[in-house]
């Protein structure tokens, strides 16, 4: 019997076209990885000059709300000195006085992103017992403030704007009325309420702009944007702010 001899005439090798598109391919992994680096390095720095972009905007509005809160003050402050010139000038002399220290306070304390609560606590105080010094015994003005750490820091310049608010819209012009301001501090938050009789102003008097409130809400969104709560409502003609920060 003949020895079977197995037929190789249909076995084939690679073709000859593979090698090449496997040389093409090597060839090109270099290329497409050294492409993918440039574009990715780009896009990190795009992305960085991005982000950076952001922050500079952040902190100029941030500086330019701070810039617009200190004058509203200084106007508010001032008109109240005016207020007591006749009628009260030793009064008045006080006023000065102690206005001057509020304004070294914000010219020179201020300036750091964050503050010792405690010195919030105190500038406040001193502008509540300055206003004090305007009103008559109908006027009830109350507040309680904690004595805290030193190292519970907050941003400046917060609180004042309720205060001011308080005064500004919870005065009437001949009857009695109360104000009361209160902080509270619990281990991770602060809760600062402020109380007065509900008094709107009139579209000719510029001092019920709204500005501080305003001010006071972008304010918290740019610097508290996921750890604080603003609200504030007229209930039986008094208006009370609830200010809620995560510390």
């Amino acid at each position: 019997m003949d020895q079977l001899i197995p037929n190789r005439t249909n076995d084939k090798g690679p073709p000859k076209n593979l090698f090449y598109y496997v040389d093409m391919i090597a060839s090109m992994v270099p290329i497409v990885f050294s492409v993918a680096l440039k574009t990715t390095e780009r896009w990190y720095k795009s992305e960085n000059e991005r982000k950076e972009a952001q922050t500079i905007n952040l902190q100029a509005e941030i500086q330019h709300l701070k810039y617009q809160l200190q004058p509203h003050f200084f106007f508010n402050s001032l008109n109240n000195i005016y207020a007591l010139v006749d009628s009260s000038p030793e009064t008045a002399k006080k006023t000065i006085h102690s206005l001057g220290k509020l304004m070294r306070y914000l010219l020179y304390d201020t300036e750091t992103e964050k503050v010792a609560l405690q010195k919030e606590i105190d500038f406040m105080t001193q502008y509540i017992e300055l206003m004090k010094l305007r009103f008559s015994n109908k006027i009830t003005i109350s507040y309680s403030f904690p004595t805290v750490p030193q190292n519970i820091k907050v941003v400046p310049l917060l609180f004042i704007t309720l205060v001011e608010n308080a005064f500004k819209h919870g005065i009437p012009a001949s009857s009695e009325a109360s104000l009361s301001f209160k902080m509270e501090i619990t281990d991770t938050f602060l809760v600062f309420t402020a109380k007065n009789q509900n008094l709107p102003k009139s579209d000719s008097d510029k001092s019920g702009s709204g500005i501080g409130l305003e001010n006071l809400r972008k304010r918290l969104q740019l610097l508290y944007p996921d750890s604080h709560s603003f609200v504030y409502q007229v209930k039986d003609e008094i208006f009370t702010a609830v200010l809620t920060l995560e510390i």
